[in-house]
C-alpha cells in the first residue's frame, strides 16, 4: 500500500501536482504538456515562402521607382541651376560689352562647340618661351590655345576672343573680366580636339548624359556640351538660345532658357 502511494506521488510530481494542495488550488497550477505531445514548427510552408518573396519583390520595385524619380529630379535641378549661372554670366557680359558673346556658326559641330568657356571666364594673350602667342583663361584653367589656331577650330570669322587682356594695350583698353566664376572641374571638358589637332575647353553639363549611351558630340562619353546660339537664335530672336539635353532612362529632357519647364517631348530646338 505504501509502495502504491509513493508511486502516485512520483507521478503527480512529474505532472506538476503537489499533494499538499487542496483541490481548488490544484486547478490554478499550470499544466505541463508531455514532451511527446509537443509539435514544434521550425520551417515555412511553400505558400508562406512565396508570399514573403512576393512582398519583398513589391517593396524592391517601389524602392527602385522612388529612388529613380529622386535621382532624376536631382539631375534636372542641378542642370537648371548651372544654366541659370551661365545665363547670368552671359547677361553681365552683354551689359559690359553691349553685345552677347559670339558663337561659332561655321563649325560643323555647332552649336555644341562654341567659345562660351573662354568668353565668360575671360582670357589673356601671352607669348611662351618658344615664341608662340597663346590665349589662356584668367584663372589658368584648361589648356592654352594658340592664337593662330582659334579660327581653325571656331571658324574663320573668329580670330580671337573679345573678352581678353592684351599685352601692350593702351590704358583705355578694357581688361578682361571673369563673368563666370566657381566653375567646377566637372562643368568643363578641357581636351576636346578637332580634325586639326587643336585642343579646346568646352562648358558641359556636370551630370553628363547622364545615360552612358547618350554621347551627342562625336561619341565622347560623358561629354554633354551646352548649346549656344547668339548670331541667329531661333527661340529668343532678340537675345540668345542656351540649352542642353539630358537623356534619363532613355527619355530626352530639354533644359533651355526659353522655357522654365523641362521639355520631355523629345523635340529638338
Amino acid at each position: 500500500m505504501k509502495t502504491m502511494k509513493n508511486h502516485i506521488e512520483i507521478r503527480n510530481s512529474e505532472f506538476g501536482i503537489r499533494n499538499d494542495l487542496k483541490n481548488n488550488e490544484l486547478a490554478c497550477l499550470p499544466f505541463r504538456t508531455p514532451h511527446s505531445a509537443l509539435r514544434i514548427r521550425n520551417a515555412f510552408t511553400l505558400i508562406e515562402l512565396l508570399v514573403v518573396i512576393a512582398v519583398i519583390g513589391i517593396l524592391a520595385a517601389l524602392t527602385f521607382t522612388v529612388g529613380g524619380a529622386v535621382k532624376k529630379k536631382q539631375y534636372l535641378s542641378k542642370t537648371q541651376a548651372e544654366m541659370a549661372q551661365i545665363a547670368a554670366a552671359i547677361d553681365e557680359y552683354k551689359t559690359t560689352y553691349g553685345f552677347y558673346p559670339p558663337d561659332a556658326p561655321q563649325v560643323p559641330e555647332a552649336p555644341m562647340v562654341n567659345q562660351l568657356y573662354y568668353e565668360l571666364l575671360g582670357t589673356m594673350l601671352y607669348t611662351n618661351n618658344g615664341g608662340t602667342v597663346l590665349f589662356k583663361t584668367l584663372d589658368s584653367s584648361g589648356d592654352p590655345i594658340p592664337k593662330d589656331s582659334v579660327s581653325s577650330f571656331f571658324g574663320t570669322s573668329v580670330g580671337g576672343f573679345l573678352n581678353c587682356t592684351k599685352p601692350g594695350a593702351g590704358e583705355d583698353a578694357a581688361a578682361a573680366k571673369a563673368f563666370l566664376s566657381n566653375v567646377k572641374p566637372n562643368q568643363m571638358w578641357p581636351h576636346y580636339t578637332n580634325g586639326n589637332g587643336v585642343a579646346v575647353t568646352l562648358l558641359v553639363a556636370s551630370v553628363g548624359g547622364p545615360d552612358d549611351n547618350y554621347r551627342p558630340l562625336n561619341g565622347v562619353q560623358a561629354l554633354n556640351p551646352w548649346r549656344y546660339v547668339s548670331s541667329h537664335p531661333t527661340n529668343n530672336p532678340t537675345s540668345y538660345d542656351l540649352w542642353v539635353e539630358l537623356q534619363i532612362s532613355g527619355k530626352t529632357n530639354l533644359i533651355c532658357n526659353w522655357s522654365k519647364q523641362v521639355d520631355t517631348s523629345g523635340r529638338l530646338p
